[in-house]
């Protein structure tokens, strides 16, 4: 008995500095969300609260190997994709996050190949993000005039992303500045246009109407139509969107998605 009273102390405790915590993140411009969890007849649940569910389609599938609780997006077949159909939020949006969680299953296959891209009329880069035709590392792009990252990996410019291991990538654009972050560690801030191009067209991950899918397995996608400060890349990495995150203090910290898969 005197273990359950301490157990439940402890409980208490957790539940007094955690909950406040993840409070703390405002889902003030929170477009679309995706685990990949209950997907029926090829649809994925958007949990954002728009409704805007993807669609599987050419081969793209779901599987167990996921980041956070059961399943994950998987893109093998170069054809692969998860279409959103537009809405006005994807399509007006200027200051924006794309943040997700990527597994390369396979590396660089000699072509320019799509992770994810927001279309608009007459531009494939609102934005667009590719993987190099020579690594894996991450070309993340806006229109007019093609800004933005290079080949982007974990030690910044010029790296690479190691496979068959998960990565958290952010992109945090505010006017006419990208943040690029890596497991919630800013690697780069890069000019891009203020104003680019947007308009009526569908988000895809994977294959785009002009280029082939990147090969990886994708957890976590979150899209907000406002610039995310470090803080709040750090909380939706932890999980804070999923009620995944449950931090403790100090060297104690850890996440209810690494309990899960332990």
């Amino acid at each position: 008995m005197e273990l359950i009273a301490k157990l439940c102390l402890i409980l208490i405790f957790l539940i007094s500095v955690v909950l406040p915590s993840q409070a703390a993140l405002n889902k003030k411009g929170l477009i679309l969300q995706f685990s990949f969890e209950g997907v029926k007849s090829d649809i994925v649940p958007d949990l954002s609260g728009g409704k805007h569910d993807g669609v599987l389609k050419q081969n793209a599938k779901i599987t167990n190997i996921a980041k956070y609780g059961k399943s994950a997006l998987e893109i093998t077949d170069s054809n692969a994709l998860m279409e959103v159909e537009s809405f006005k939020d994807l399509e007006e949006y200027k200051d924006n996050t794309f943040l997700f969680w990527i597994y390369f299953t396979a590396g660089s296959n000699g072509a320019w190949s799509q992770i994810i891209v927001k279309q608009a009329p007459g531009s494939d880069r609102s934005p667009g993000v590719w993987i190099n035709p020579g690594s894996t590392g991450i070309h993340y792009r806006y229109n007019p005039g093609n800004q933005g990252t290079d080949s982007i990996g974990p030690n910044g410019e010029g790296s690479a992303y190691e496979l068959k291991t998960w990565y958290h990538i952010a992109g945090s654009k505010k006017s006419g500045e990208l943040t690029f972050y890596c497991n919630a560690v800013e690697k780069r801030k890069v000019t891009v246009p203020a104003g680019h191009t947007q308009g009526a067209a569908a988000l895809c991950v994977g294959k785009s109407p002009s280029y082939r899918a990147a090969t990886f397995i994708m957890d976590d996608l979150v899209v907000f139509n406002r610039a995310l400060t470090a803080d709040e890349v750090k909380q939706v990495m932890d999980g804070v969107l999923n009620n995944v995150a449950i931090e403790k203090q100090g060297k104690l910290a850890l996440t209810w998605g690494e309990i899960r898969t332990n």
